[in-house]
């Protein structure tokens, strides 16, 4: 969902909890989740608040970076080239050596030109372009989630010309792809996001209804990235 983020359509997230709670205290929106334990005689937490549960993907007012599919641009140097060699590209492979370019990016296969891209989970602070500051932190069963919720969760937008209501899907659809069948759109973004989280959690995983955090965050704009 990087795309939705740097488009400004995913403002939240949603994780789940861990371990999943017996009973959840009601409180106010809180990093911070007292749990109760279960009422069994042989447990010790029997009768009273264990513990507190904090959120793990921080508290209002962290920064957090986030990883991408990414590629470093290397220097012509490193496979041997020198100035004479490219006399007409030379400067400008060496103006660009040392940034980075992201599979999110539009065409971003084709400026790779058939180049080994880096997984997520491999990528260095300091090629990260995306910084999010945490809003607010709450913590709800995974059905309460709202129309309005699912939206900002980033839901692909289709919209269909005016008089109609817009579709939402989990993945990039076209409205041709929706007419013909060959993909899911709803006019409620609810049903869209459970497509979306079963694609991620696996079948079922929407109907165990857990609890989850859901982290709001807004983008800190920040410089592009050189090695």
């Amino acid at each position: 969902m990087v795309r939705a983020i740097l488009d400004g359509r995913k403002t939240v997230t949603r994780r789940i909890v861990k371990p999943q709670p017996d009973f959840v205290v009601p409180q106010a929106d809180s990093s911070k989740l007292p749990v109760v334990g279960k009422c069994t005689p042989d447990d010790e937490k029997h009768g009273r608040l264990a513990k507190s549960l904090w959120c793990p993907y921080g508290h209002v007012g962290d920064r957090l970076w986030v990883r991408e599919t990414h590629m470093r641009v290397p220097h012509p140097a490193e496979f041997g080239f020198t100035k004479e060699m490219l006399p007409h590209t030379w400067d400008a492979c060496c103006e660009v050596a040392g940034t980075f370019l992201y599979r999110a990016d539009p065409c971003s296969d084709l400026v790779a030109d058939g180049r080994q891209w880096t997984p997520s989970i491999h990528m260095p602070r300091a090629a990260s372009r995306i910084t999010l500051e945490v809003t607010g932190v709450r913590v709800e069963r995974l059905q309460a989630i709202t129309h309005e919720q699912a939206v900002a969760e980033g839901v692909h937008r289709i919209d269909i010309g005016s008089g109609y209501r817009p579709r939402y899907s989990a993945a990039q659809t076209t409205w041709q792809e929706v007419v013909e069948g060959t993909a899911d759109a709803y006019e409620d973004a609810r049903l869209a996001f459970r497509d979306l989280w079963q694609s991620i959690n696996g079948p079922g995983s929407w109907d165990a209804n857990p609890w989850v955090w859901a982290v709001e965050f807004k983008r800190i704009e920040q410089e592009r990235k050189v090695a």
